[in-house]
């Protein structure tokens, strides 16, 4: 810019002494505006900092002096901090979810004594048994039994497989289990292969692609749990009753906080959709699950399940100090 300047004197002398004096007469008043913004609030000093006081801020300006210059505007509100994250598979914040979980499908905190649970509660699954409610009439169960067999190929219920094989989704047959298999069941949960069984399925069906699910969209702790207590319960899938479908309703009632949304509107529309699913079957109407357990701590802003926690499920009292 400044050789185009100077070719321009160069080639119009006349017309040069008009334009030298133009410039000065810039400069001149470029200077009592520096002076006049150093004094005034909305000068700065250090011009390595974004904002300045008075609702003006430093804005990158090629065209300006040191390529920078000063706009002027409402002041404007700053972002907040993103809040620390605590994810679910924390160890501590796990066994606070087996607990949490625990206390609606055996009204009890301590977990690790339901491997050997089993019975049939009449909701149309057929057997529920273990440490999250496996089922006869879901497939869970059956491929709980696969797997325990290829870790203990001689185990107890591996002569159950045929059977379960046949058992239809919501079918709560006990054809080919009965008599001994509730007996079996009790047997086989001694044996550490078999929790372990237990544990791995837990996580691989339920526990694992509710936290992943609850990464991506940006959730904490008890957001994740939402959507792992909803696998439990629902299944995975996208029809309107298991975990895809919920997760669907919410999301045309709120954004997650990945989308930009607010992390408890969009929890709130989740528990919402949840609620309307369980509503849809006479054995999970009870929602206190949800309303008395997971809203208490929304509605507290525990999203990262900090103890001490206090709850209720189907009436009863828990808490973890």
């Amino acid at each position: 810019m400044l050789k185009k300047s100077f070719a321009a004197i160069a080639r119009h002398p006349l017309e040069a002494g008009a334009s030298v004096l133009a410039v000065i007469a810039v400069a001149l008043a470029s200077y009592a505006f520096l002076a006049a913004t150093a004094a005034s609030p909305f000068g700065y000093v250090d011009a390595s900092k974004a904002t300045v006081s008075g609702g003006a801020k430093v804005v990158d300006d090629s065209a300006a002096v040191g390529n920078r210059s000063l706009q002027f505007g409402a002041p404007t509100t700053p972002t907040p901090p993103p809040a620390t994250s605590v994810n679910l598979d924390n160890p501590a914040k796990k066994e606070i979810a087996m607990k949490l979980v625990s206390s609606a499908e055996n009204s009890t905190l301590d977990w690790k004594a339901q491997y050997g649970y089993i019975e049939d509660i009449g909701d149309g699954r057929g057997y529920t048994a273990g440490i999250i409610g496996f089922c006869t009439g879901c497939g869970d169960l059956l491929k709980l039994v696969q797997y325990y067999t290829k870790l203990a190929p001689d185990n107890v219920l591996k002569k159950y497989i045929p059977a379960l094989q046949k058992i239809g989704s919501f079918d709560d047959s006990h054809a080919g289990l009965d008599p001994n298999f509730t007996k079996d069941w009790k047997t086989a949960a001694k044996d550490v292969k078999f929790q372990q069984a237990q544990n791995d399925e837990r996580d691989r069906v339920y526990f694992n692609p509710a936290v992943t699910q609850g990464k991506a969209d940006g959730l904490r702790a008890l957001g994740q749990f939402a959507y792992y207590d909803a696998l439990v319960v629902h299944g995975p899938g996208n029809d309107s009753v298991s975990f895809g479908g919920i997760r669907a309703a919410a999301l045309k009632k709120a954004k997650t906080p990945s989308q930009g949304g607010d992390e408890k509107a969009y929890i709130n529309a989740f528990l919402d959709a949840r609620n309307a699913a369980m509503r849809t079957e006479e054995a999970h109407s009870d929602t206190s699950r949800v309303d008395t357990a997971q809203r208490v701590f929304l509605n507290a802003g525990n999203f990262n399940l900090n103890t001490p926690l206090s709850w209720k499920v189907y009436g009863d009292s828990y808490k973890i100090p």
